[in-house]
């Protein structure tokens, strides 16, 4: 495979449509275990033991499944009411800027949930009802973020490039 920017876009179009999939699965998962556990709490006096865990730690993967997806089509939420009369070359590096501190803090958010899954896996630390290892929803989550930092980083460099062609 050739490193154009095209290949690279097209490859990481790819992995975000996978990781959101991924996400969707889950969330319909989640979805369908909630509905069985209120109709089985409202009905047969018998929910799904420990379906809030199950929520709560599917919800975390889902949304870091989800968030590369958002990032590649540049769907986040931008406030420009301060910078609508600046011109388009102090408005584009400012959304480098903008999209380069994101990708960071993303960054030091990927290392900090990696860090605390390898701290949580050697304490063994499991959920209070079910006893699921915690370890787990931590690792599920770390691929999502680490692909939303490759696209951050992919974009701010591409954003730059860009500043000098508003000029020509």
């Amino acid at each position: 495979m050739s490193s154009s920017p095209g290949s690279i876009d097209r490859l990481l179009q790819r992995l975000c449509d996978l990781s959101a999939a991924i996400g969707g699965v889950m969330l319909v998962g989640i979805a369908c275990m909630t509905v069985v556990s209120v109709i089985g709490r409202s009905m047969f006096s018998h929910p799904i033991l420990g379906d809030v865990e199950l929520v709560q730690l599917g919800c975390a993967v889902v949304v870091a499944s989800f968030l590369p997806y958002t990032q590649f089509r540049r769907a986040n939420i931008i406030v420009d009411f301060f910078t609508t009369r600046a011109t388009q070359r102090t408005q584009r590096r400012m959304d480098a800027f903008g999209t380069l501190l994101y990708t960071l803090v993303l960054a030091l958010v990927c290392w900090r949930v990696a860090a605390g899954g390898v701290a949580i896996r050697e304490t063994q630390e499991s959920s209070m009802l079910m006893n699921l290892p915690l370890w787990i929803p931590y690792l599920l989550m770390v691929p999502g973020l680490a692909l939303c930092v490759v696209i951050g980083l992919h974009q701010t460099v591409q954003q730059w490039r860009s500043i000098d062609e508003v000029v020509r």
